[in-house]
């Protein structure tokens, strides 16, 4: 598996982590964040972090991919 592609899945991973697994761990109702419980606000931060995630995780496998780099056999 391609270095820039291991790099991006794991990018790629974060929010998922962030949103699933690690829900139950901040399921809180406070402390207030801006007016909402803990664990709204953490939901809608990772749902408008998700986008940034994902673009840097294309930057790594597309500059991977570019550069030419292969480590398969």
């Amino acid at each position: 598996m391609r270095k820039g592609l291991r790099k991006a899945l794991g990018v790629g991973a974060v929010p998922f982590a962030a949103l699933v697994l690690a829900l139950p761990f901040v399921n809180r109702l406070r402390p207030m964040v801006f007016g909402l419980p803990f664990v709204l606000f953490w939901i809608l931060l990772w749902v408008a972090l998700t986008p940034l995630a994902l673009f840097l995780a294309d930057r790594f496998d597309r500059r991977d991919r570019l550069a030419g780099r292969d480590d398969e056999p």
